[in-house]
């Protein structure tokens, strides 16, 4: 769709793409979410999940979408109680709408700023590591200490020179993740890295990168 094109060129923020969307969801919830339970799933993601837990890190789902199917998909496979930071989206006899709880207080180009999460950790004294595929993680990616990417977010990192290790499933992390206990000085400090979104770059108030 013309709308998709426009966010894909840095036309439009995801914030924007999300909201021509929203009322063209289904009125009807049930079904919709009916239909997430039945998408298939990254079978070694549950495993993943409780080896991150068993190591004592810090692990979230940060999605710049719409946020309802996230919580129902997890239990179709079994993961429950892994933080979500989303929209929201809400279903009324008006029909769907969508708001951004999560997103930047100033700057309104992504509907959930996923570099605010990074930081966050950062700021913390954490190492962070993002795991993402697609154009909403270029901002997360750009500040995360270790990045595993594939899809148009592996294109992404190319193009800027960002260092990232390759992932197909959630079980090449978990190797990763299981090889860093190996490694006599741990995993190293969070490092800071310049901005290249957001109001620090932008200005306050945008809705599109450019």
């Amino acid at each position: 769709m013309a709308v998709d094109q426009r966010y894909l060129d840095g036309l439009i923020g995801s914030r924007d793409e999300l909201s021509q969307f929203a009322p063209l969801l289904p009125h009807d919830r049930d079904a919709v979410l009916e239909t997430v339970r039945r998408q298939p799933h990254d079978p070694s993601f549950a495993r993943f999940v409780e080896q991150v837990r068993r190591a004592g890190a810090e692990l979230e789902i940060v999605s710049d979408g719409y946020g309802f199917y996230v919580e129902p998909g997890l239990a179709t496979i079994g993961v429950t109680g892994v933080p979500i930071y989303s929209a929201e989206t809400t279903w009324t006899d008006e029909g769907p709408s969508i708001a951004f709880p999560n997103g930047h207080p100033a700057c309104y180009v992504c509907g959930t700023c996923k570099r605010e999460r990074v930081l966050h950790h950062k700021r913390a004294g954490r190492h962070t590591v993002l795991v993402g595929d697609g154009p909403s993680d270029r901002y997360a990616a750009a500040h995360a200490d270790t990045i595993f990417a594939k899809s148009l977010l592996a294109g992404i990192c190319e193009q800027e020179g960002w260092a990232f290790r390759a992932w197909t499933t959630f079980g090449d992390v978990a190797a990763w993740l299981e090889g860093q206990a190996m490694v006599p000085d741990g995993i190293a400090p969070p490092v800071d890295r310049p901005f290249i979104c957001g109001p620090e770059v932008w200005g306050p108030g945008r809705h599109g990168p450019r």
